[in-house]
């Protein structure tokens, strides 16, 4: 069900940002041309920025299918699909709507009731008639609109300030305090899920746990001991080696031997005590009737087929296991004790399903960020042909994933199959502010490095943080949520959109002077403006 949800609002963020980055484009042709030109321009710039996004994205959940988690591989599997449908509905749909517009806007028909309206403003209506049912194109004779004023801002007083030497020392320094904040967050992260976060707050769930830890967190799960063969448990040496097995798990530093729970001890004692015979199938067969009149509860401990013994079970109880690490050393010892025992046994609690994707969360988180990272790197220098500019952005998507995974222990989210859903969703999401303002960068005409950083923020700023803003606003009301799972989703993308937005705004522009190249100035220059309208997740 959580999993359906995440698709539904990554698909529908994904869809709305689309169409904005169509809707951009298509403003800014000049409305003077024919509907064919303008949606050739249109097509141009913005199939151009929609289709590197969604590949990049596409590929980070695809490649996030190779994990071993099931639920992981299905949000992968299903959000992937979802952007590749999304993306060939804007390119068509939209589009189609783009060119009935552009007749609406040759017709100088109004935005809502398309009927007619006039040029010029009329002195005898009011203001509000004259704001809504007059005028047509925005700059009608030039074609082209006036300079936002948040470009002017980026032009004229943000991007002259970060380039100041000052500056620039006070931006190294704060990288240098972020990565070491981050590093020591890496290495203090939690694994696993408290099965706590499976339930809704206020549900009875929570305070069962919470009397469990309360009153028996010295108590472990009581683990189930269970020979899967049949053996002929009337062969003393048999009996013996089933015995030395027991012995081996009991004396496990986790396990408390004195609680344990064995029939085939009791039927040995009974045996003793009463003088019976168990040392043939009919006579051990025949007397587990006295040891069911005293332990009737050992009927349950034994599988009789054909007058056989198909199956048993004993059990164990473990102590002490409090911690993640104690679950996963427990789970690792245990069954390395079952492996080495001469009868075939297996070690089994139902929690031991939590406990195994202790043993692979960090491999498969580590080894998904690698091949994401490979695959954008690749990306990355076909979309941006300078090898020191893909560099960058293969940094940047390093930086942003690992202060993401630091900062989560500071915000309370353990490394779980759940926040790992939002890891894959970070690789993917965290290349986009960095690649556009470093391209930006490599493809300006101005002559100085401080210069190139400032016309790349001109062009760009103001568009990340629309998509910023947008994306935390898309995901601000999953932060009051009842459930754990809504709430690191919301945790995770806030760190990556502010992250990568601080990183394509301050730590990219700033480094990209100090180690950045001079582009190879062309005639006919590239829009960058709408490329770098961030596809978001919301």
């Amino acid at each position: 069900m959580a999993t359906t949800a995440g698709v539904q609002k990554a698909t529908t963020g994904v869809g709305v940002d689309d169409m904005f980055i169509m809707i951009s484009c298509w403003q800014q042709t000049n409305p003077k041309n024919n509907i064919e030109k303008r949606m050739s321009e249109t097509y141009a710039e913005a199939a151009v920025s929609i289709t590197i996004t969604t590949l990049t994205d596409v590929l980070a959940f695809y490649i996030g299918m190779i994990t071993s988690f099931p639920s992981v591989k299905s949000f992968c599997l299903y959000t992937g699909t979802a952007f590749i449908f999304c993306y060939i509905y804007n390119i068509t749909f939209v589009g189609a709507v783009l060119a009935l517009n552009g007749k609406r806007e040759e017709g100088n028909r109004h935005w809502l009731i398309f009927t007619k309206v006039k040029d010029v403003v009329q002195p005898h209506r009011s203001y509000l008639y004259n704001m809504c049912c007059v005028g047509g194109f925005s700059d009608k004779s030039s074609g082209g609109e006036g300079e936002h004023p948040m470009n002017k801002f980026f032009r004229k007083y943000y991007g002259p300030f970060l380039t100041k030497t000052w500056t620039k020392v006070f931006v190294v320094l704060l990288y240098g305090g972020f990565l070491a904040t981050s590093i020591y967050g890496c290495t203090q992260v939690k694994e696993g899920i408290d099965l706590r976060n499976l339930a809704i707050d206020d549900s009875y769930v929570i305070r069962y746990y919470d009397w469990e830890d309360e009153y028996f967190s010295e108590y472990g799960p009581r683990i189930m001991v269970t020979i899967t063969e049949n053996v002929p448990y009337l062969n003393l040496s048999i009996r013996n080696d089933i015995e030395n097995c027991m012995e081996s798990l009991e004396n496990n530093s986790y396990v408390d031997k004195s609680l344990s729970e064995s029939w085939l001890r009791m039927y040995e004692n009974v045996a003793r005590i009463g003088s019976l015979n168990i040392d043939t199938k009919a006579f051990f067969m025949g007397n587990l009737s006295e040891l069911y009149k005293l332990f009737p509860e050992f009927e349950w401990d034994i599988d009789i087929r054909y007058k056989e013994i198909a199956a048993s079970r004993f059990f164990i109880q473990t102590v002490n296991v409090t911690t993640a690490i104690d679950e996963k050393n427990l789970l690792h010892q245990l069954r390395d004790l079952a492996k080495d025992c001469k009868i075939p046994l297996m070690v089994y609690h139902p929690a031991f399903i939590y406990y195994d994707q202790y043993i692979v969360i960090v491999p498969n988180t580590i080894q998904n960020f690698g091949i994401a990272t490979g695959v954008m790197l690749c990306i990355s220098l076909l979309l941006i042909p300078n090898p020191l500019c893909s560099l960058w952005v293969t940094f940047a998507i390093a930086s942003v994933v690992g202060g993401v995974a630091g900062f989560m222990t500071y915000w309370d989210v353990n490394l779980d199959s759940i926040s790992m859903i939002n890891l894959v969703i970070c690789i993917g999401f965290s290349v986009d502010f960095s690649a556009h303002i470093s391209y930006a960068f490599v493809s300006s005409q101005k002559s100085s490095m401080n210069e190139k950083a400032v016309d790349a923020l001109y062009l760009l700023g103001y568009p990340v943080i629309q998509g910023a803003l947008s994306t935390i606003l898309g995901v601000i009301v999953l932060s009051a949520a009842q459930t754990y799972i809504f709430r690191t989703f919301f945790k995770i993308m806030f760190l990556v959109i502010l992250f990568g937005a601080v990183h394509g705004l301050v730590f990219i522009p700033v480094f990209l002077t100090f180690f950045g190249i001079y582009g190879r100035s062309s005639n006919k220059r590239v829009n960058i403006k709408t490329i770098g309208k961030k596809q978001q997740l919301f």
